[in-house]
């Protein structure tokens, strides 16, 4: 496909959302998404400084992070069970 199709394309597709407006529910769910996986993020880094003390170490990726953003703190005492009793 040539660039200026797809410029096109694209600059057609964000000329129709500026005049009918993006659809709001699906850009608010993702954005508490990223922003659940963040706090997920932070969680995790304060698990490893505290848990250093004692040996935890819970590596920060996206899998770790969704279960500790998405869940909490039961989500964080879940992968401590598991880095301690299954790996």
């Amino acid at each position: 496909m040539e660039p200026i199709v797809v410029i096109s394309v694209l600059g057609a597709v964000i000329l129709l959302l500026l005049v009918i407006g993006a659809p709001i529910k699906p850009i608010h769910f993702l954005g508490q998404g990223v922003i659940k996986l963040l706090i997920g993020a932070l969680f995790l880094f304060f698990l490893n400084l505290l848990g250093n003390q004692f040996g935890v170490h819970i590596p920060i990726n996206l899998a770790t992070s969704a279960i500790s953003g998405f869940l909490g703190i039961p989500g964080m005492f879940a992968l401590v069970a598991i880095d301690m009793w299954i790996i």
